[in-house]
């Protein structure tokens, strides 16, 4: 369903029953896949693959150039997967040379005037609140949700299952399954709810509380508490998830939070 008073270039890839409504740009080298809508006033440009049955709002800007002095005019990509919802006025920058691409993985909803900066990397089922920025480079894991008005700087890694407060600035990785509030954004439990929303079983999330017992509240440095996790808790997935996260952050992880 081609609205007349859209602009489609010729050699775009457009599904036969995507909806593409009026005042709409779809430049070349783009692929829409079946079952998408595409809103009035949204510009998808040159590099941009989007999968089956999204829905992008009217004013979203998808495949802009990366706002990276490097970028050098390299073919890259943005690639959308499916059931992603990105609502008005979300931007998606393309990569650079970097990575070659920026991702959004499927079931995503991307809140009003956020923004995705180039080679970030984003899972499956994650909510970006309005208004929230993440730089380049970002690695954001599957159900991660961050609230409105959160700045991630680039480079940093969230975790899995982490819900990061409103307003939060994040500098540093926030390791998996975790709750990140206040400034400098710290530690401030486990996602419990969050968890028990995704089936995670009681005996699994005090498992989870435990090892993170080991990293923020026994006093030992990160070293030291990876070395306990291993000789005293039985390996699981969840808590080997956990040390790798730690074993391999290059910022560091965010702090813990001890009350005055």
């Amino acid at each position: 369903m081609k609205q007349p008073l859209a602009y489609v270039h010729p050699e775009a890839k457009i599904a036969d029953n995507v909806v593409i409504e009026p005042f709409v740009t779809i430049d070349k080298d783009v692929v829409i896949e079946e079952g998408t809508r595409i809103g009035s006033n949204a510009t998808i440009l040159e590099g941009t693959r989007i999968g089956k049955n999204c829905n992008v709002f009217p004013g979203a800007v998808i495949g802009a150039v990366p706002q990276d002095l490097k970028f050098r005019g390299e073919k890259t990509t943005v690639e959308i997967g499916n059931n992603t919802t990105i609502r008005e006025c979300v931007t998606i920058n393309r990569g650079t040379s970097a990575k070659g691409k920026t991702i959004i993985g499927d079931n995503c909803l991307l809140m009003a005037y956020s923004h995705i900066a180039h080679d970030s990397v984003l899972g499956n089922n994650i909510i970006i609140g309005n208004a929230s920025q993440i730089a380049g480079e970002v690695v954001i894991d599957d159900y991660a949700i961050l609230s409105g008005l959160v700045a991630v700087h680039q480079f940093v890694h969230i975790g899995s299952h982490v819900m990061v407060s409103g307003g939060s600035l994040v500098r540093k990785d926030i390791p998996p399954f975790v709750k990140a509030a206040r400034e400098p954004v710290s530690y401030v439990g486990v996602n419990s709810i969050g968890l028990r929303r995704r089936e995670y079983s009681n005996e699994k999330i005090r498992e989870i509380q435990d090892v993170y017992r080991y990293l923020y509240q026994k006093g030992m440095n990160n070293h030291a508490a990876i070395e306990a996790i291993e000789a005293e808790m039985p390996a699981s997935p969840e808590r080997d998830e956990i040390i790798l996260f730690v074993k391999n952050s290059k910022r560091g992880i965010m702090r813990g939070y001890f009350p005055e």
